[in-house]
């Protein structure tokens, strides 16, 4: 069983940082990659950043420049560090992680940036 540990989320102004951790334990085999989504109330998840075990990243278009992705293998630890925050991003970000087995999730922060 993979267990996926969230933490640094929180309120923040707008213009502020913040920095999230996703710390994976359990029976990991063979991970292709770990990211952030995340859930707005009444929209649907979606895709924030994602790094592949290489090294390749991915982000949605709405947070490149100001979010930046990065992982510590040797911790099956990836990191989301997010400047410039606006009150849209406001939402549940979810760990994400994908092995050649399965994928899951985290429990979810809670994120929310104030006008």
């Amino acid at each position: 069983q993979v267990q996926l540990v969230e933490s640094g989320g929180g309120l923040v102004q707008a213009g502020g940082s913040l920095r999230l951790s996703c710390a994976a334990s359990g029976m990991i085999f063979r991970i292709n990659g770990m990211g952030w989504y995340r859930q707005a109330p009444g929209k649907q998840r979606e895709l924030v950043a994602d790094i592949t075990y290489g090294g390749t990243t991915n982000y949605a278009d709405s947070v490149k420049g100001r979010f930046t992705i990065s992982r510590d293998n040797t911790k099956n630890t990836v990191y989301l560090q997010m400047n410039s925050l606006k009150p849209e991003d406001t939402a549940v970000y979810y760990c994400n992680l994908r092995s050649v087995l399965a994928a899951y999730w985290g429990q979810g922060t809670q994120v929310t940036v104030s006008s």
